[in-house]
């Protein structure tokens, strides 16, 4: 089993993309350790640069910004991974109820997902954003509501084809019932192919969350990734692009890189249509 294991992940992209994930997840998750100053603080003489003391300056706020980036990495990473994981557990048990019932049940789920899969994403999330400014844990829900239609045709179009095998067929003869049958044989044959929807689902929201924070969208105060960019674009004309710019957009780029590698390598690895050997 652990051979088997080594080798369906013995894949460059998937190793880059999973180091380069895990480098700014740790980024994230200590940030409040590697902060050299408390991130609220507005006690310092605003647009200084970087010296000894602040590794990327001070922002018009007279705000650290290296403490910034870190807090602004920790909550886009937040948003992107309730978004993503969300949006890939209702994926996964829409696909799996209309792939298993079929008949009405199954055309009622992918008629919905047709309905939404025709709204652009980023026009119910701005209509809510500015008419009740909301929390950003309920945009990242509601962001899943509307983007878990991808995920369920996908696994759905898989379930279909596991429940013709003859493993499945000879457990629904026997009697099994049909929650022992999705968890016990179709979820963890599945599952592989959940890792690349993932990849796909939590890239999304990253971008959604950095589009509507770099629109102002959010509540006053919050840090993130696109927020930072907001506030150090209108010093355009000042040299600030390199330590106020460039250091968020890199995480958001690399973040998003991550991703994107993850879920081509885990395709590459995982869908059949792909496999090389």
């Amino acid at each position: 089993m652990g051979v088997e294991l080594r080798r369906r992940f013995d894949n460059g992209w998937l190793r880059i993309g999973g180091a380069l994930l895990m480098l700014l997840l740790a980024a994230a998750l200590l940030g409040p350790w590697l902060s050299p100053h408390d991130p609220q603080a507005m006690t310092f003489v605003p647009l200084s640069p970087p010296d000894g003391s602040h590794w990327l300056g001070v922002n018009d706020a007279g705000m650290d910004l290296f403490v910034e980036l870190l807090y602004g990495l920790r909550n886009s990473l937040a948003f992107g991974l309730v978004g993503g994981f969300s949006a890939l557990a209702l994926g996964v048990a829409v696909g799996l109820i209309a792939a298993w019932f079929g008949g009405a049940v199954d055309a009622v789920c992918m008629s919905l997902a047709d309905v939404l899969l025709a709204i652009p994403l980023v026009m119910p999330l701005l209509l809510l954003a500015v008419l009740t400014p909301p929390s950003p844990l309920l945009l990242a829900l509601l962001l899943a509501l509307l983007s878990w239609p991808s995920t369920a045709r996908s696994l759905r179009a898989q379930a279909l084809s596991l429940r013709k095998r003859p493993h499945v067929a000879a457990a629904r003869q026997m009697g099994a019932s049909a929650s022992y049958i999705l968890g016990k044989h179709l979820l963890p044959e599945l599952a592989p192919l959940f890792l690349a929807g993932l990849a796909g689902k939590v890239r999304m929201a990253l971008a959604m969350e950095a589009s509507l924070a770099f629109l102002g969208l959010f509540e006053p105060g919050r840090k993130s990734l696109g927020q930072t960019l907001r506030d150090g674009i209108q010093y355009y004309y000042l040299d600030i692009w390199w330590h106020w710019l460039l250091p968020p957009l890199l995480c958001l780029s690399l973040l998003i890189l991550s991703l994107t590698l993850l879920a081509v390598g885990c395709e590459a690895r995982f869908d059949p249509r792909l496999k090389e050997d």
